[in-house]
């Protein structure tokens, strides 16, 4: 999960802390990313950098990130838009709009 607010650092978005979390592997090929939201821009760089295979979104209605830029590049793209994921983030947004701004960059 997002971690920048516990860790006060910027840069732990939830894929950066997973992407830590898995620790150095020798490749990353052949490796799945699952998130929440389509990876912004920053976390998308990290899966075209380390040659991640696939990511599985499960939405891209409140946040459309990197994910076509991923798919251009050859990386497996599954969006499920899972309705679920897609009110979690709409309830969170609606309640923490100043984080939100931040988290994603405005």
């Amino acid at each position: 999960r997002n971690r920048r607010v516990q860790d006060g650092d910027p840069s732990m978005h939830a894929e950066t802390a997973a992407f830590r979390a898995a620790g150095r592997q020798r490749s990353y090929r052949g490796t799945t990313m699952v998130t929440t939201l389509s990876p912004c821009w920053y976390c998308s760089g990290l899966v075209r950098q380390f040659g991640i295979s696939r990511v599985v979104v499960g939405e891209a209605v409140t946040f459309h990130g990197g994910h076509d830029w991923l798919a251009g590049h050859g990386v497996e793209v599954v969006v499920l838009d899972d309705p679920e994921c897609v009110a979690m983030m709409r309830e969170f947004t609606a309640r923490n709009a100043e984080l939100w701004g931040e988290d994603i960059g405005e």
